[in-house]
């Protein structure tokens, strides 16, 4: 590999920026809450970018396009459902969580939350909370590594233990140094940078496969079933990618954007920016996978990478068909999404390591100083763990994803969503939902019951045993009401 190589330098000079935006970030960084949140001074349109970059990994670029490359149309259901979802959330999660966490103890943590909405003396609920938090966001970690693995290897010829630590390096650094501040920053330009890559590769694969009807003709001709939505689903397949849409009610790393917005007055633009990011963003996803069934249909003799793994087919076009500056271009785009999703989830790791268990049972006096410090050393041991986890090249992104996604979406998911909207749920209800979504996820997906997704029964009986619960022990508090009630009251007046 020439290190006058292009693709190179431009990844060079892209990391580069990220780690100097950490270091700019590092300067406004001053107590704990900067490092978790930022001091809750994020504008409508950071908060839109940072939480769409933040949500879409690696699985963007890599894994949906792979997926309708081999299927077609028929795995856009999944895109279907992400929309609406994230649309729910952002009417309404967003900004009643935004009030909801300020009103409850300045809460910086969704187990911070959860342990002051519901008054948990025990910590119970903080401890079991931060326990799935760290779980689950390890495997998905895990999963935004691979991605980066899989790119430095394909683009460099780096061997996939290299690749490892070349493609979690950065993300680590900036995150280490700069915080909330820095990924919420950092976030905004890596947007930036995917929404260019989706909007203009399939415009040049279109251009390369001869226009529309001939694009169209040659994906008709490799299987006429890539045009069909139903093409080897079933009702309970669509429902299982539909499903996706529900995860986003229980994502921390996307939660903490709403939670450090400068305002609810600034909710309502940044869910228009966002789902506007979110809608491109996806339409070009699909019809980089879509288009890619015709060009390498034309073009057998550069196939074999893609053939042997699809989730390639989005490196593979910018590789092929761009001048090589350009393509350095697009490829960090996709880098872009690995490091803006893996960096939310080291900082949201690395804050229930901190301020759940560090500061809540072991050092309740710690200086703001230290505890910046504690927040940066859990970064490291979180990023090793899934560095490790991800040693496994046989690992595939989509499958790492759906896992970590379905425990967020049923543990947290209902918890959070029926928090903000009734004032009737207890501290042992919320206990019961978390602790029935996360199971039912893991023993869902160890028995693959009914090929069902594991996070649509995982939200169906955490919300059922929520609602039993509250309704079945003693009743909230009255301040547990009245906390409510003012936020509520807050949200409405300033929405």
């Amino acid at each position: 590999m020439s290190v006058s190589n292009p693709t190179l330098i431009t990844f060079v000079i892209y990391i580069v920026a990220m780690v100097l935006i950490g270091f700019m970030a590092y300067r406004s960084t001053n107590n704990l809450s900067d490092y978790i949140l930022g001091g809750r001074s994020l504008g409508s349109v950071v908060t839109a970018l940072s939480a769409g970059a933040s949500d879409m990994s690696g699985w963007l670029l890599m894994g949906l396009p792979g997926a309708i490359y081999v299927s077609g149309l028929s795995e856009s259901w999944i895109a279907i459902g992400l929309v609406t979802g994230a649309y729910l959330n952002w009417l309404f999660v967003a900004g009643r969580l935004r009030v909801q966490t300020e009103h409850n103890g300045d809460a910086l943590t969704l187990p911070d939350y959860f342990a002051s909405r519901f008054e948990d003396k025990s910590g119970l609920l903080r401890i079991i909370s931060a326990i799935v938090i760290l779980v689950f966001f390890t495997i998905y970690c895990a999963s935004g590594i691979v991605a980066g693995a899989r790119l430095f290897e394909s683009t460099f010829g780096m061997p996939y233990e290299t690749a490892l630590w070349a493609g979690a390096a950065a993300t680590i650094a900036y995150t280490f140094v700069g915080g909330f501040l820095a990924v919420s920053w950092t976030d905004t330009v890596q947007a930036t940078l995917m929404i260019f890559a989706l909007i203009l590769t399939p415009i040049i694969v279109l251009l390369a496969t001869g226009g529309v009807d001939t694009t169209f003709l040659a994906i008709e001709a490799q299987d006429p079933s890539n045009f069909d939505m139903l093409k080897g689903t079933t009702f309970i397949g669509i429902i299982s990618l539909m499903g996706w849409g529900l995860g986003y009610f229980g994502q921390p790393h996307i939660l903490a954007r709403f939670m450090a917005a400068d305002s609810v007055k600034s909710i309502a633009k940044a869910r228009r920016i966002s789902m506007t990011w979110m809608i491109l963003c996806l339409a070009g996803t699909v019809a980089v996978g879509f288009f890619g069934i015709a060009y390498f249909s034309a073009h057998p003799e550069v196939a074999g990478p893609v053939t042997e793994n699809p989730e390639r087919v989005f490196i593979e076009l910018a590789k092929l068909l761009f001048n090589p500056w350009i393509a350095g271009v697009l490829l960090s785009a996709i880098l872009a999404a690995v490091m803006s999703t893996l960096s939310c989830q080291l900082l949201v790791c690395s804050s229930a390591l901190t301020e759940d268990f560090y500061k809540a049972f072991l050092r309740k006096n710690a200086s703001q100083k230290e505890l910046v410090w504690v927040g940066r050393a859990m970064v490291l041991v979180v990023a090793l763990i899934a560095i490790l986890l991800a040693a496994n090249p046989d690992n595939r992104v989509l499958g790492l994803v759906s896992y970590a996604w379905a425990g967020f979406g049923a543990a947290f998911g209902p918890v959070v969503l029926i928090s903000v909207l009734w004032k009737g749920m207890t501290r042992n209800g919320a206990l019961a939902g978390i602790v029935v979504g996360a199971i039912t996820v893991i023993v869902w997906k160890h028995f693959e019951l009914l090929g069902l997704y594991e996070i649509i029964p995982g939200f169906i009986f955490a919300s059922i045993a929520i609602l039993a619960v509250s309704a079945m022990g003693k009743g909230p508090s009255k301040m547990m009401v009245e906390r409510f009630d003012a936020a509520e009251k807050d949200f409405k007046l300033n929405q």
